[in-house]
Formats: structure tokens, sequence, C-alpha cells
């Protein structure tokens, strides 16, 4: 079972272009709808509980995707085999320079697929607004939510969104509680070892591989708001190792890759570390993401067995109103401005999400032809 998690995401990894709210998306129709691996109801909750916590929200998503099918082994099966593919791109990148992300050829393959990203996430804002937006107040919270992000786009705003979804769910949704079928309780041994990494690791950094382990960990225990909130903790931390030139670099790199924005790690610690790149790589990779993941490990059977009380019941309905906002928010700010690029683009994409939602055509029969159509735009 292991073993099918892995190539389930290591497929994903290679063709998820645009960033975290499309990776929702593809997770969405892939693992919830199509495999069953989860229901929709607990799939937005763990969302939810990723837009809390520090790291990257869809790579935590994954990861407890992965945990619901297999357990630990599961969780880390889906993590590598999500993350494999934009680590060896970047660590490939850093070996042998960065001319060939340059060449026309890619930046075409790299439009299409950016463009079928905004297919994947209208998609998923549609699917996801018929689960959890049926009754008025619900369609309110969910619209609302995006206003408020199209106005004041930030992860502070997000923050504020969901707590007032809660607020407000717990106030007029309550009626519709459940009893509770899951225990509280913090999952403490994994809440220690992150604590635990966080205040002893520079005591640890006794050579070169850990000391950026170190660093790594600290900027992923540290920033929300997902990769490109860590671009400028990153660059404070390691002003005096790297330039601005690189940074920048691996930055607009990431971007382009499929997979998560946080593989930058993987190119800035090749960098960071020029006799052994490989290892560089790894030790940033493994730190950038595990403090996310030890959060996720240790407070989603406490956040699901609070979600299933009948006090906070109405306070999940709510979120998970407010996450269908969050979704749409994204589906215009970053996906849609970064690959609409006039009306031929939209055109395709809205003959995409016919295609994809209505005709049900096969997502490896739609995602070369989104390739091929980048050439054309």
């Amino acid at each position: 079972m292991m073993l099918e998690v892995f190539w389930q995401f290591f497929k994903l990894g290679w063709i998820s272009f645009g960033g975290p709210a499309a990776h929702i998306g593809y997770f969405q129709r892939h693992f919830v709808h199509k495999l069953g691996w989860m229901p929709q109801d607990r799939f937005a909750s763990t969302l939810a509980l990723c837009q809390f916590l520090p790291g990257p929200a869809s790579s935590q998503l994954g990861f407890a995707l992965g945990y619901q099918r297999a357990g630990l082994f599961g969780a880390i099966a889906a993590f590598i085999g999500f993350t494999l593919p934009s680590f060896l791109l970047m660590l490939g990148l850093a070996l042998a320079g960065n001319t060939w992300a340059n060449q026309p050829a890619t930046l075409a393959i790299v439009t299409g697929l950016k463009l079928f990203a905004l297919v994947v996430v209208a998609d998923a804002v549609l699917t996801m607004a018929k689960q959890f937006c049926r009754q008025q107040s619900t369609l309110v919270i969910a619209v609302l939510s995006a206003a408020l992000l199209w106005l004041v786009p930030s992860f502070s705003t997000q923050l504020v969104v969901l707590v007032a979804a809660a607020l407000v769910g717990a106030w007029l949704l309550k009626v519709e509680a459940t009893a509770p079928t899951q225990p509280l309780g913090i999952n403490w041994p994994f809440m220690v070892v992150f604590f635990g990494l966080l205040l002893l690791m520079p005591l640890l950094s006794l050579t070169d591989t850990a000391a950026i382990f170190a660093d790594f960990y600290r900027a992923g225990s540290l920033v929300f708001g997902g990769g490109h909130v860590v671009l400028p903790l990153l660059q404070d931390t390691l002003s005096e190792s790297l330039s601005t030139n690189t940074f920048l670099t691996g930055y607009g790199a990431a971007q382009a890759m499929p997979g998560p924005m946080f593989s930058l790690a993987s190119f800035l610690g090749a960098e960071l570390h020029p006799s052994a790149p490989v290892l560089g790589a790894l030790a940033a990779t493994f730190g950038i993401f595990l403090p996310g993941f030890l959060l996720v490990l240790a407070l989603q059977n406490s956040w699901h067995g609070l979600a299933a009380r009948p006090l906070m019941a109405g306070a999940a309905r709510g979120i998970n109103a407010a996450v269908v906002g969050l979704l749409l928010s994204a589906l215009y700010q970053p996906v849609f401005i970064s690959s609409v690029t006039g009306a031929p683009a939209l055109a395709a994409a809205a003959v995409g999400l016919l295609a994809l939602r209505t005709l049900r055509c096969p997502i490896w029969i739609l995602i070369p032809l989104f390739m091929l159509l980048g050439f054309w735009l």
C-alpha cells in the first residue's frame, strides 16, 4: 500500500503546475473523487488545519492524505513521491545552470500547463462549493471570504477569514451539529520533537550539512502563507552565504516547476554546499518541510475530533465554506492572472473546463493537449 501511495503522488508530482491552489484541486479530484482515499468533509477540514499551520499547505495536505491511506509510512511516501520530481529538477538546475529554464520550448510548455492549472482549480471550486455551500448562509460566507481576500490579499487576512467563519458558523449552523465521533487529544511526541528541534538545532549545527538543515528547519517553522512568503525569510537568514541573484534565480525557477514551491530549498541547499550539493539539497529540503509535517501529525486528531463535537460542528461548517472562498480567491490570484494572457487563453480554459467537468475527458489526455496549446499561445 505504501508503494501505491508513492506512485500516485509521484505521478502528480510531475504534472502539478500552478502552485498550492492547483495542487489542492489535483488532490481533490484524484484522491477524494477518483480514488476515495479521504471523504470530502475530512478533506476540507484537513485543508483548513493546513491553512492555519506554518509550512506549505498543499504539501501538508498531501502528507495527511498519505497518512489517512497508509499511516506514517504512507505519509512519508506521499511526501517523497510528490516532492521528488521538483527536487530532481531544482537540483539539476543548481548543478547545470539555469539556461535550459529560459528556452522557448520550456516556456511554451509551462504556459500551457499553467493554463491547465486554472482549469483544475476552477473544477475544484465548483465541486467544493456544491458540497459545502448548499445553504444561503454558507454561500454568503464563501463569497465574502473570497471578496475580502481579493481586496486585502495576505496570510493575516486568511486567518481573519477562517476565524470569523468559525464564529459565524458556530452561531448560524450549530443546529446541524452531530454527535462526536473522534476523541480529542494532541499527539504530544510529535509536538515535543517539533519544539525540541526548533530550540536545540542551533546548538547541534556542528557541520555544514547540519547548519543548512537548522536554517531551513527554522524557516519552515516560522513561515506562514506558503512559498512566496518563505523567500524574504530565507534571504534574510542566508544573505551572508548566497547572493540576491542566486535567490531570485531559484525563486523564478521554482515557480515554473511542478510540485511544491518549497522545492526552492533544494536549489538553495545545493548552492550552499558546493562540495556536496546533493547532500545540501537533501538537508535543506528535509529541513524546510519537516516542521509542518510534525505539526500536522501532532494536531490533526485533536482538530478533527474538535470539529466533530456538537458545539464545534457549526464552526467546522463555517470553516469549510470559508475554504471554498479561499480557493475561489486563489482562482483569480495567482492562478488566473498568471495564466490567462488574452482571449484565446480564456477560451481554451473554458473549453478545457467543459471537457474535464462535463465531458469527463481524462486528465492524461488534456495535459498533452494543453502543453501543445502553450506553443500556440
